[in-house]
């Protein structure tokens, strides 16, 4: 039997798939596994021993409709037996629909739902986690949920661009959207914390973007950081979470990075629902669990209500209680 799987984006989304591809394996290892992915976010997938195909979908030269229809005739001649859709919007429906092989797809949040929380007349709840939900997608191959057990996967030669740095602590202070991002203050003043408690080096990754605000947290903090944001690759990140002695996290790509590499992940939510997914020894969430929060499906650009206390009422004495509870 061979499938086709997809998920397009983005890094923690793609990484969720991966306790769905493991599943998969151990209950037929004959099975051929094809995934699609954005070239943008194929690092967040590449490697994983449980795909035999890695397909990488080429915003340039594989989008619009012309292309799109292009790229599934040559899809469709690897024959699928059922094809997953677990990205379920317009780019990969589309695929799907040229492909013309049975499909199975990722129910998301009612339309209705989303209305109602972009109006802000509801609070966002998710019905279920995202892992869940996917393998709800899978019930034709009757693989059962057993937790969100995810993979992330690295070189030797990733290693080794990070060799250098030992006994350590990372925090990743970014996110897509900034009321997903605790305060620019709580990381500098945890990482003093940290650093007096562990004795240890606070290195601090995003992307080239999120360098400016690293080096705020770093003059905050008394210069105890190390500025790593726009160094690493998402590989080369990975290969460092690998080996610290635990993450301080906010809503973002590298929690599931985090857990990926079995490295202690502490998550910080605040204006989106922390049940989208579960926790457990290395996934350590932090949550205010604020009167209008969770407000937003994604985050936004602000704080509807003009105070942000989601996150400012967070202070790093009370992310250091939990790191110390261990």
């Amino acid at each position: 039997m061979r499938i086709l799987i997809i998920r397009l984006s983005s890094i923690g989304d793609v990484i969720l798939t991966t306790p769905i591809l493991k599943k998969l394996k151990e209950k037929n290892k004959n099975l051929k596994i094809d995934f699609i992915v954005l070239d943008k976010f194929k690092d967040a997938i590449d490697g994983n021993p449980n795909i035999d195909n890695l397909i990488v979908f080429k915003k340039d030269t594989d989008d619009g409709i012309k292309n799109i229809i292009r790229f599934s005739k040559i899809l469709k001649e690897n024959n699928y037996d059922y094809v997953f859709d677990l990205h379920s919007k317009i780019r990969s429906r589309l695929i799907t629909f040229f492909l013309g092989v049975k499909t199975f797809r990722y129910i998301k949040r009612s339309l209705y739902k989303t209305i109602l929380v972009k109006l802000g007349l509801i609070k966002y709840r998710a019905d279920n986690t995202i892992v869940k939900n996917y393998f709800d997608a899978f019930n034709i191959l009757r693989i059962k949920y057993s937790g969100e057990d995810l993979e992330f996967n690295f070189s030797k030669k990733d290693e080794k661009k990070v060799e250098s740095y030992k006994d350590y602590v990372v925090f990743a202070p970014g996110a897509s959207k900034n009321t997903k991002k605790w305060t620019i203050e709580g990381f500098g003043e945890l990482a003093k914390l940290v650093s007096e408690r562990y004795n240890t080096e606070i290195i601090l990754i995003g992307s080239a973007k999120e360098k400016d605000e690293c080096e705020k947290i770093n003059k905050i903090s008394g210069n105890l950081c190390i500025n790593l944001a726009g160094e690493l690759n998402l590989k080369e990140s990975g290969a460092l979470l690998s080996k610290a002695k635990f993450l301080v996290t906010n809503d973002s790509g590298p929690f599931h990075i985090g857990r990926g590499v079995k490295t202690k992940s502490y998550v910080i939510f605040g204006t989106t629902d922390p049940n989208m997914f579960e926790y457990d020894k290395l996934g350590v969430l932090i949550y205010g669990n604020e009167p209008c929060s969770p407000c937003s499906l994604h985050g936004d650009k602000k704080c509807p209500k003009g105070h942000f206390n989601c996150m400012k009422n967070i202070s790093a004495e009370d992310i250091m209680k939990k790191i110390e509870e261990k």
